[in-house]
């Protein structure tokens, strides 16, 4: 029998708030990152993120579900493709030469990459609840990315080139990648709502989405994150090239169009914007100096990797081994102040690119694991998007939600890893993906 587009669900999944209260954790963990990372009262609980527990929430009431509904946890090629880091990860932890201090990485990790994506996929019945979830990262992204602006225009952000301008949102100077995820996360949902109209969209509201989007390019601009620009194009990219050709080569160049228009007409994007881009690329010349302490940490990541390429130095043991793979230009730590914080040294405890950061902490194996589920989630919602844009699907703005958000993720860590408060995100974002690509069929099936 052919196998179901997944928006078939739609007509089965219960209606109302009454049918919905399970997505209530997930998208409470998302609403609660617009809480400042320095109100510790309450952005945290016992010194754990508030957002986080409430992920745990969302894991325990998905566990309460199955049990309750006597339901089948998951599909086998979804158990396989969401399990297969957790391999990786335990055979990470049990051969670090410190297993204990290695635990509280294997949790993190079991939380970002199974626990989270796990409890998305099951949690979310259908398209109309992928779009609440969804839409929640919209309204967050519009919230932080207004603040953001805000402090570049009051010069009230994380210092930037001696001024005080980088916009950061409520996440602070330690967390600089936080507002640019997060806005990058929204641009992403809003484009592709953009491309496809969700079904059942009152007309009134259907401007909402260009505009939205359009919106959140400034943020992501005044972040000066060069890795958020980089995945936020090849994110966008990959949704405008799913929607079909013709669209396709018509909103590229209105794009084009707008963006001559805007460059080069009315001069918009400042010189500190266009140095950020070329630094990038000047490593022997004139470095920026965060580039050569990323490209140092890169060489110390596949220095451990070599040292034991198998299983890796263990997680959470790359800064204990940094120093002895590092070469003497590695800085102390990079330079943070401003908003709302004052001066001070923040420690180089990671290589900033995901893949060599598992490389060096879980060697080959976590390595294949990991990008192994990733690369499946991709092609897999790839593969389900073009088919259901053939068939008409209503729900072909879940698909390309779901594919721009990957995309972006996996081109993201190459110039990030997990850390900070939008960490959880991840998790998230991960199990939209994986409800594209894996839940379809055996739902629509159920149902």
């Amino acid at each position: 029998m052919a196998p179901v587009v997944p928006d078939a669900r739609e007509k089965a999944a219960p209606h109302g708030w009454r049918g919905r209260w399970p997505l209530l954790p997930l998208i409470a963990t998302v609403l609660l990152l617009a809480v400042p990372a320095h109100d510790t009262s309450a952005g945290t609980v016992a010194g754990v993120p508030a957002a986080d527990l409430l992920s745990g929430v969302a894991v325990l009431v998905c566990a309460g579900r199955l049990l309750y509904l006597r339901r089948r946890p998951l599909a086998p090629a979804a158990a396989l493709v969401l399990g297969l880091p957790a391999v990786g990860l335990a055979l990470a932890t049990v051969t670090a030469a410190d297993p204990v201090a290695a635990l509280p990485g294997f949790v993190r990790y079991l939380q970002i990459f199974v626990l989270v994506p796990a409890a998305v996929l099951l949690l979310v019945e259908d398209a109309t609840g992928f779009r609440l979830v969804a839409g929640a990262l919209v309204l967050l992204a519009v919230v932080q990315g207004v603040t953001g602006v805000h402090q570049y225009v009051t010069g009230t952000g994380a210092s930037y080139m001696g001024e005080n301008i980088r916009a950061v949102g409520t996440f602070g100077p330690s967390d600089v990648m936080g507002m640019a995820t997060v806005v990058a996360y929204g641009l992403v949902v809003a484009l592709a709502y953009a491309l496809r109209t969700p079904a059942g969209t009152p007309g009134r509201a259907i401007p909402w989405a260009p505009v939205t989007a359009a919106l959140l390019v400034v943020p992501l601009a005044l972040s000066f994150s060069r890795g958020a620009w980089i995945a936020t194009a090849a994110g966008a990219l990959a949704v405008i090239g799913l929607t079909g050709l013709r669209k396709a080569v018509r909103v590229l160049a209105v794009l084009g169009a707008a963006g001559v228009v805007l460059v080069g007409g009315f001069g918009v994007g400042s010189e500190m914007i266009s140095q950020r881009v070329t630094s990038i690329t000047e490593v022997t010349s004139a470095p920026d100096r965060s580039v050569n302490d990323r490209y140092t940490m890169w060489a110390a990541a596949a220095g451990m990797w070599r040292e034991r390429p198998a299983t890796g130095v263990g997680l959470k043991g790359f800064p204990a081994h940094r120093d002895g793979h590092a070469s003497i230009g590695l800085s102390a730590g990079s330079d943070t102040a401003g908003a709302g914080q004052e001066f001070r040294k923040q420690p180089l405890l990671s290589p900033h690119n995901m893949y060599l950061l598992v490389l060096a902490e879980q060697g080959l194996i976590g390595l294949t694991a990991l990008v192994g589920s990733w690369a499946a989630l991709l092609v897999g919602g790839v593969r389900r998007l073009v088919r259901a844009r053939a068939r008409g699907a209503a729900a072909v703005d879940c698909g390309l939600a779901a594919v721009g958000l990957m995309t972006w993720q996996t081109v993201d860590f190459l110039y990030a890893d997990i850390g900070g408060p939008s960490t959880v995100l991840t998790g998230i974002v991960l199990g939209l993906a994986a409800w594209w690509a894996l839940a379809g069929p055996e739902r629509a099936a159920d149902a």
